[in-house]
């Protein structure tokens, strides 16, 4: 029986790319949607069930995208490789290097120390001390990546200090902390994530709707802010327990900084100055990340020598963010976004009404959508559609264009965040482990947590 089950997982995943490559040479013909787009919607569909499911190793799965993607020209050269001109590529590499550096100096320790001393009497508390620190991060540094970027070392540090080593649940538990908590709560604080952003310029741009930052931060972070990360923190706990005894964690080193971590300290400080002030100076947060994995490498300074970079850089983890990068361009290039968007809308049947019904179902029109296309562009694919959406169900556009946040801070399966994939893969765990959290998370989150938002809406006037 074993051996029956074992080659239908090793052939199965072969048969469905030999059906999937068929389809794609002959899609079939659906009346009233181009060919192309049919095209585009197979290769999508396989690529996002090959990384939930976990068809191939990664990054097979992405690597047959760019394969199957180029040869049926399901898109240009452009579209298709656009995750390796995307500012985030640039960004995991520069923090690849970067951990790397606080990783070698020993800074990482002496921060972990610093950071978590008095915090880690138990697991659970240690849980509880990264996510707080990730969601405060947000308040300070409006880009969620390089959030992960600068917390994933330094939590990495304090596992191996606290007996954590890889394959161990606590350290599974503790990755998936800093991945879920620098992502999901601060999306209720407006300049923290990039949907946020997307939302922000859109909303102004085609309605003259201008978001601010205080009644932003009173409609969303109660619930979706607090709330979220205590969930968070309690389901690690129960998904990801911690039997063995933890290590005792060192206290601060009283030694002075090495030479090698003075020098990285004051380029993580730098960073952390530069990405904390991009509204000011306008470089984006991918540049700045390189920036300073560059200074890591330059053989003057010596921190990270090329030997080490080639033996520790995570190849997988590049490839991953262009494949899931490729996917979200070539969702928007064919336009696959906006007709699932709009058959939604039609299915849904919107009409004024019971304003709870007309809410619920809006918000299912965008948990559908999101399955598609990633969160992080989702803003930019119903936003123009909101107008719409507001006529047909009779609630005010305001709260129309609320609901998306519901929407984009609700994370089903980890594909679905590109940064939540980023801090994953730096702290090498694996999608099963995301969807371990994710799944009962998100279903949490559907049964308890919006309808308390909602009521919370409803308290503050925004919903009749």
């Amino acid at each position: 029986m074993a051996g029956a089950r074992d080659v239908v997982q090793r052939w199965l995943p072969i048969a469905l790319l030999g059906l999937v490559a068929v389809l794609l040479a002959l899609p079939p013909s659906i009346a009233g949607v181009p060919p192309a787009l049919v095209r585009s919607a197979i290769l999508v569909a396989f690529t996002i069930a090959a990384w939930a499911f976990g068809l191939f190793v990664e990054p097979i799965a992405s690597l047959l995208f760019f394969l199957l993607g180029g040869l049926f020209a399901i898109a240009t050269p452009a579209v298709l490789f656009s995750g390796f001109q995307s500012s985030a590529w640039w960004l995991v590499l520069g923090g690849s290097i970067t951990g790397i550096a606080v990783d070698a100096t020993g800074l990482g320790r002496r921060l972990a120390g610093l950071l978590f001393a008095r915090m880690t009497t138990s697991y659970c508390r240690t849980v509880a001390a990264v996510a707080v620190t990730a969601v405060g991060l947000a308040f300070v540094m409006p880009s969620t990546s390089a959030r992960i970027f600068l917390l994933m070392p330094i939590v990495l540090a304090l596992a191996d200090q606290l007996g954590l080593a890889p394959g161990r649940p606590g350290r599974t538990g503790l990755v998936m902390t800093v991945a879920a908590a620098s992502n999901m709560p601060p999306t209720a604080i407006l300049p923290a994530n990039i949907p946020n952003a997307v939302l922000l310029g859109a909303a102004d741009t085609l309605y003259g709707i201008k978001l601010t930052y205080g009644p932003y931060l009173l409609l969303h972070f109660p619930v979706l802010g607090v709330l979220k990360t205590l969930l968070i923190i309690v389901l690690v706990c129960r998904l990801f327990p911690e039997p063995g005894r933890l290590g005792a964690l060192a206290p601060p080193r009283a030694t002075r900084l090495s030479r090698d971590e003075t020098v990285l300290a004051v380029i993580l400080g730098v960073s952390l100055l530069l990405f904390a002030t991009d509204s000011l100076h306008g470089i984006s947060p991918a540049w700045v990340s390189l920036g300073a994995g560059l200074a890591c490498l330059v053989p003057a300074v010596g921190l990270v020598t090329p030997g080490r970079f080639a033996e520790r850089a995570n190849l997988t983890a590049l490839i991953y963010v262009a494949g899931f990068l490729g996917v979200g361009a070539v969702i928007a290039d064919s336009g696959l976004g906006e007709q699932l968007s709009r058959a939604l809308q039609r299915i849904a049947t919107l009409a004024p009404g019971d304003m709870s019904v007309n809410l619920a179902k809006l918000t299912a029109i965008g948990g559908a959508l999101g399955f598609v296309t990633t969160l992080s562009g989702f803003p930019a694919v119903l936003t123009p559609l909101a107008r719409e959406f507001s006529a047909a169900s009779g609630i005010p556009l305001y709260t129309v264009l609320m609901t998306q946040v519901v929407v984009f801070s609700t994370v089903f399966l980890p594909y679905q965040s590109p940064p939540m994939m980023i801090g994953m893969q730096l702290g090498h765990a694996s999608l099963k482990d995301g969807a371990r959290l994710c799944l009962p998370l998100a279903a949490l989150t559907v049964l308890v947590l919006i309808p308390l938002d909602y009521l919370w809406w409803r308290l503050l006037g925004y919903i009749a």
